[in-house]
């Protein structure tokens, strides 16, 4: 998400920071630039000019031109601002109540509410360690109870039976009751979507919210629906009151105006994001990584997230001590650090998170592709085990052997070993540094990354 918007915005900073003084003129043709940014992402007009009119004022004011680097102030501006309009920080789930704290799904069909409700579960029994019980109250399609109740086998969460000759209120009814009886924590409801806002609609789901008095109403929203979405957001916000909102499909190439503007047009903040298909692919919403993110400054904090919660920890710290002992880093270790990468959600997800990232040559984003990761565990996975254990054994016949078995040309097997030769490097500055996490710390502080892991 973000990607036009931002290689849009970091051009166009560019061109201030590189401005010796900042004048109105200057100022006002970038803003210009700005707004065209901005609406070319789907921003609302409303918003994207509330947004101008704050940085304009601040920019003309005291802090730039008293600042002795007019640009880089220009620049805190317009990230104070991005910050400001989708929300300022991240707001947590209330569930300081009586159990079961109940937390009601609203959103049109197709929005992805169910994975939602999945990925939600998920997250308070892994992350908050709560006892979760899910329902359906969609008795109009058979295919989302029976996809909720797949998701719930999958997690080992419980999912109320729905029947659909029962009204969902009824339902609605029932699983409050086992809730109570059976001592869970936290129940989830995914209500029906329709395609459109329609007063059947409403009104059910005003009757669902008067029977389960939830402590959390959440507003599932797609992306991709653009501003669309974002007045149906409204629309439902003057029928419910609506607590929070759920941003699904954000990993797609989705312009991002729904971020931008849903904070602003309905008051309510973004709770989480939906980055992939899988239940594990929910992150909290930080506005301040986001606008980090959109002005191409990276989002360290999240990659180091990501890598504390899904890298494997005892192969990770196998590794480090490997590396520590002095017995080096070898094609093996690189395979496993690469299917780790694959299971983080592949090399393009985590490089849109290292500061700079956005401002890399082509050929050197086209080195963070997945594809690259998967043929490069092609040509290891076509090694030898002495090979990869010792790759200085790997010349003229046995580079042509590893090209033919991986479906590749000699000089990507080249390439391969000499970007391996520079990650060898760099894991043992990370063996000195406290492992991944720490060499992580370490680029956030100088806002870079290490050699060979652009495969640079």
């Amino acid at each position: 998400m973000f990607q036009n918007l931002t290689e849009h915005m970091t051009s166009i900073l560019q061109k201030v920071r590189g401005q010796g003084r900042l004048t109105e003129d200057n100022i006002k043709k970038a803003l210009r630039e700005v707004r065209k940014a901005l609406l070319d992402a789907d921003v609302g007009l409303d918003v994207a000019e509330y947004f101008l009119q704050r940085v304009k004022k601040a920019a003309l004011g005291h802090e730039v031109a008293k600042s002795l680097n007019p640009g880089q102030a220009f620049i805190k501006i317009v990230k104070r601002e991005l910050i400001e309009v989708m929300g300022n920080e991240n707001h947590t789930l209330t569930l300081n109540t009586q159990p079961p704290a109940v937390i009601l799904m609203a959103g049109l069909q197709g929005s992805g509410k169910t994975t939602s409700s999945a990925k939600l579960a998920r997250f308070l029994k892994n992350t908050e360690k709560k006892k979760v019980l899910m329902v359906s109250l969609d008795v109009y399609r058979p295919a989302a109870i029976a996809q909720l109740q797949s998701l719930g086998q999958d997690l080992e969460i419980e999912v109320f039976p729905s029947a659909l000759t029962e009204k969902p209120v009824r339902i609605a009814e029932q699983a409050l009751t086992h809730a109570k009886r059976y001592g869970f924590d936290v129940l989830i409801a995914d209500t029906a979507g329709r395609l459109h806002v329609d007063a059947m609609m409403m009104q059910e789901i005003k009757d669902l919210h008067a029977v389960l008095d939830p402590i959390e109403t959440l507003f599932v929203i797609d992306s991709m629906a653009g501003q669309d979405a974002v007045l149906v957001a409204k629309a439902f916000d003057e029928a419910l009151p609506l607590t929070g909102v759920i941003l699904t499909k954000a990993d797609g190439d989705a312009r991002g105006g729904a971020a931008l503007s849903v904070r602003h047009i309905t008051g309510k903040p973004i709770k989480f994001m939906g980055v992939g298909e899988k239940t594990e692919a929910l992150q909290p919403f930080h506005p301040e990584r986001i606008a980090s993110r959109i002005l191409g400054m990276g989002d360290v904090l999240s990659l180091i997230e990501d890598l504390e919660d899904k890298v494997d920890r005892a192969k990770a710290d196998k590794i480090v001590e490997k590396i520590k002992k002095g017995k080096g880093f070898d094609f093996s270790d690189f395979a496993e650090q690469l299917e780790q990468v694959q299971k983080m959600g592949g090399m393009s997800k985590i490089a849109n998170k290292i500061p700079g990232f956005s401002g890399l040559s082509e050929q050197a984003k086209q080195m963070a592709q997945d594809k690259t990761t998967t043929r490069s565990l092609a040509m290891i996975y076509s090694m030898t085990p002495k090979e990869r254990a010792d790759p200085d054994l790997i010349k003229g016949s046995r580079r042509r052997r590893i090209a033919q078995g991986s479906g590749t040309q000699i000089q990507d097997v080249n390439k391969l070993l000499k970007q391996f030769e520079q990650i060898q490097k760099a894991m043992k500055q990370m063996g000195k540094k406290g492992g991944m996490a720490g060499l992580m710390r370490q680029m956030q502080s100088r806002g870079n990354f290490p050699p060979g892991m652009m495969g640079g």
